[in-house]
């Protein structure tokens, strides 16, 4: 290779290991900062799945005293004999 080549390659690998690496590296860290914070979007769909979560909560808590009146006014019922399910 004659000189002129040499310098070019030694030019462009320092650019690249000094200039370039560093700026991709830090183009990459600022994305992923920005990335770990939630978007207006993603505060707003968590905020309608915390409303949701909370109607079925107070569902469930009535279905659950609704059961809990209805067994307390049945009558007991006994318990069904148990069948083996291999034959002896």
């Amino acid at each position: 290779m004659d000189e002129a080549a040499i310098v070019l390659v030694a030019v462009t690998g320092t650019v690249a290991l000094f200039i370039i690496l560093p700026g991709m590296i830090l183009h990459y860290i600022t994305l992923w900062r920005r990335q770990k914070t939630l978007q207006p979007d993603d505060e707003r769909m968590l905020e309608d799945l915390w409303r949701s979560a909370k109607a079925m909560e107070r569902r469930i808590e009535s279905l659950e005293a609704l059961l809990d009146k209805t067994e307390a006014d049945a009558p007991r019922r006994p318990p069904r004999p148990t069948r083996s399910t291999l034959e002896d």
